[in-house]
């Protein structure tokens, strides 16, 4: 099904605020979700008594706040209040006699609804909550679902076939008919867990091509939390993520991949957050990445390599080429790099300021391999989506000219 005119112009309408709303709420829940295991696997939560009262699976508000800034979820007491505290109004969690509304930095007892079987399971909630658990359920089972599939002339990875789809759901017993099936999908696609890949369809069983919108396994940083006042940029293919930001105050703290030239353009700053919602003209959403209000990054497109090497160049032994190692914590920004190219991607650009540059990466490194995995025959896409959608820590293997 198709949408023209102003059918299409009136749902994006109708929808955008819903859309952010939605996907607000999304992020809420799993980052809630993900902080609960962390503290269970921390021993944080835990049976605890006082006046002679056992009040099972809970934290301490004080001991918790030394945990988020001990961890560097954090950077101060006052901050891990206000991360506490959005959790606490968005019902992820509450005091265990609910005698205070408010997170203090007290030694006062609070536990996760999850934990006690409170949690408010709105329509809403409940379309998350099993889009997560076919996420993880689809993900966790060897099978051929997700593949690279062309529709309309582009190729696009991890995509599934929407009746296949629906055939998978009712073999796992996630539903009982195909009409079912398919209104599940409807609801996936509506609260943006998963879109059509070019944003023109509703789910429908059928042909048509679609991807998970929403990675669930991606760990998200708490202080994402208190930001939500961002502005979406359109999508640039040039890099998927090149990462940092300029400084607000007016100082000149952006990078050039090389000399400025009137080939400049402005190339897109991914945070590790959710991607905001914004609806295009099919009226169904598409996702864009999301900065401050701060101006985005400019960056050459023009290869910043002085010739193009091979894969067999880089690995024949006592060849000008060195290994080197680095372990890259991403912050709330990114990692503070771009890459580029295909088979091998190199390094084009490093944020001087981030995370990148401080493990000491550089510009003209041939990327090798991403946790572990050989990626030497690869484009940068493909590596770029290996990174944004793996853990907040990476560990790459480059090749340096000497």
């Amino acid at each position: 099904m198709v949408l023209e005119g102003r059918e299409m112009d009136s749902i994006g309408n109708t929808m955008q605020k819903k859309a952010a709303e939605l996907e607000r709420l999304a992020e809420v829940l799993v980052t809630g979700e993900q902080l609960r295991l962390r503290l269970h696997e921390a021993k944080v939560i835990k049976d605890r008594r006082h006046h002679l009262r056992t009040y099972p699976n809970c934290f301490v508000a004080k001991e918790l706040i030394d945990w988020l800034i001990e961890h560097k979820e954090a950077s101060d007491r006052e901050t891990a209040i206000k991360i506490m505290q959005k959790l606490l109004d968005q019902s992820i969690i509450h005091h265990v006699c609910d005698e205070h509304r408010d997170f203090k930095d007290m030694k006062l007892f609070y536990r996760f609804r999850k934990d006690d079987g409170t949690f408010p399971l709105d329509s809403e909630a409940k379309v998350f909550m099993r889009g997560q658990r076919i996420y993880e359920k689809m993900m966790n089972t060897d099978n051929s679902l997700l593949q690279t599939r062309v529709e309309e002339g582009g190729t696009f990875e991890r995509t599934l076939v929407a009746s296949e789809f629906i055939d998978w759901l009712l073999q796992e017993g996630e539903m009982g008919t195909r009409e079912e099936a398919e209104q599940l999908g409807r609801r996936l696609l509506e609260h943006g867990i998963i879109q059509h890949v070019t944003n023109k369809h509703h789910f429908v069983d059928g042909p048509l091509l679609y991807q998970f919108r929403m990675n669930f396994r991606r760990r998200r940083r708490l202080i994402e939390l208190l930001h939500e006042c961002v502005r979406s940029i359109p999508e640039s293919h040039d890099s998927p993520f090149c990462l940092r930001k300029q400084n607000s105050d007016g100082g000149n703290t952006s990078f050039l991949s090389v000399s400025p030239t009137k080939e400049i353009k402005v190339v897109v700053g991914v945070r590790r957050s959710s991607m905001s919602s914004s609806c295009g003209s099919s009226g169904y959403y598409s996702s864009s990445p999301t900065l401050s209000s701060s101006p985005p990054v400019l960056c050459n497109p023009k290869s910043v390599l002085k010739r193009q090497v091979s894969p067999e160049e880089l690995q024949t032994p006592g060849g000008p080429f060195i290994k080197k190692t680095f372990t890259i914590v991403g912050d709330a920004v990114g990692w503070g790099f771009v890459v580029r190219g295909s088979k091998p991607c190199h390094i084009q650009a490093v944020d001087p300021g981030g995370p990148a540059a401080a493990a000491g990466m550089k510009v003209c490194q041939f990327v090798v391999s991403v946790n572990g995995l050989n990626v030497l025959s690869h484009d940068y896409r493909t590596v770029s989506n290996l990174i944004l959608t793996g853990p907040r820590t990476i560990v790459m293997e480059v090749m340096e000219e000497v």
